[in-house]
């Protein structure tokens, strides 16, 4: 196969990356909003269009695998390669999470204890962060994700004590005991799932890390 078409598929690899991180990263916003309002059918448009983003990510893993086996890279663009491989799965997972805080959002009826806003706003910021360093192959932006995700643990950890406290020293009041211990799982899943989401744009930076400089320090 002629050498400028190999660098054609490069590029399509890079672009189609893109196109499902803007896809999944839609589908995250839409999710927290949805932790907001509580809108049923919203949430059920996430969940009903997981598919759609877990077949892009088989056809981005079969290209992936056909570029290996039939084109044989080496050097940076070996590296290129596998780590778009590891990065749709990353994406994956994070349109998996986003499928879980619709649900999450729809069983609470957009009503919170805390204002888990902010947190997710900057989970969504950081998977944005990392996938501007992914297509402009900049280093340094990866880096700064794995910076954030330091304020981004710190906060959930705020958030989950501040739901444990107010469980303990509010007391039950009008809703039953098992409502509102419901409730509570509910809300300390929900900060847990917007960390994974954190975590999973760290390792997208890594990856880019290493697709760049072949540093593999932050891939963990």
């Amino acid at each position: 196969m002629p050498r400028t078409s190999y660098q054609d598929e490069l590029a399509t690899l890079r672009g189609e990356v893109g196109a499902m991180a803007d896809l999944t990263l839609d589908r995250y916003w839409e999710a927290v909003e949805v932790l907001e309002s509580g809108d049923p059918q919203q949430a059920q448009r996430i969940i009903d269009g997981d598919t759609e983003l877990n077949d892009w990510y088989l056809d981005i893993e079969r290209e992936c695998i056909d570029l290996i086996a039939l084109q044989q890279p080496l050097a940076s663009d070996l590296r290129f390669v596998a780590s778009s491989f590891k990065i749709v799965t990353d994406l994956e997972r994070i349109g998996d999470l986003a499928c879980n805080l619709a649900e999450y959002g729809r069983e609470l009826g957009g009503t919170t204890d805390v204002d888990v806003e902010p947190i997710a706003r900057l989970a969504g910021e950081m998977v944005e962060a990392a996938m501007a360093a992914y297509t402009t192959a900049d280093a340094d932006t990866a880096r700064s994700v794995v910076v954030r995700d330091e304020q981004l643990d710190g906060q959930c950890k705020r958030a989950s004590e501040t739901i444990v406290r107010q469980l303990v020293t509010d007391g039950v009041g009008a809703e039953p005991i098992d409502q509102r211990l419901q409730r509570v799982s509910r809300l300390l899943v929900t900060i847990r799932d917007i960390e994974r989401v954190g975590d999973h744009a760290v390792n997208i930076a890594a990856r880019t890390q290493y697709m760049i400089e072949n540093d593999d320090d932050l891939i963990y």
